[in-house]
């Protein structure tokens, strides 16, 4: 289990920019085709943007042609979901277990060809990647 990291707002605001901020801390979006990471596939571990847990594993990354990065599991624990009813709408919100940083978005049975038929639709700005020589990929 991740270990649980608290801050203030203006502490998230000290080391988050500030369209991090708006999509981590205020439960955001980027738009869609923007995100450094939504054509990448190298492989690695991709970590939450905020405080750096690692969420997803590159093999779990899949192309949706949704216009963010695509994932069909988180690794075990580091992923928590809510049921969102903004927007008029039930979604089941993802978002990072350790600091709570809003990642975006699970969505089920779109029949994708993936061992979960699940897709989570994570914001590239949630996210930092570390390439497997240890190399992070900026955003």
């Amino acid at each position: 289990m991740a270990t649980k990291i608290e801050k203030s707002d203006e502490e998230w605001r000290a080391i988050l920019s500030r369209e991090q901020f708006r999509v981590i801390r205020e439960k955001g979006t980027e738009r869609a085709g923007t995100g450094a990471y939504d054509k990448l596939y190298d492989e690695g571990v991709y970590h939450c943007a905020a405080c750096n847990t690692p969420l997803y594993k590159s093999t779990t990354k899949f192309n949706s042609g949704c216009g963010w990065p695509a994932f069909f599991d988180a690794l075990p624990g580091a992923v928590t979901r809510h049921v969102d009813n903004a927007w008029g709408m039930e979604r089941i919100e993802i978002v990072c277990t350790a600091c709570g940083g809003h990642l975006g978005h699970v969505f089920k049975g779109e029949k994708f060809d993936t061992p979960t038929d699940e897709r989570h639709c994570v914001n590239s700005v949630s996210l930092t990647f570390t390439d497997t020589d240890g190399t992070v990929k900026p955003q």
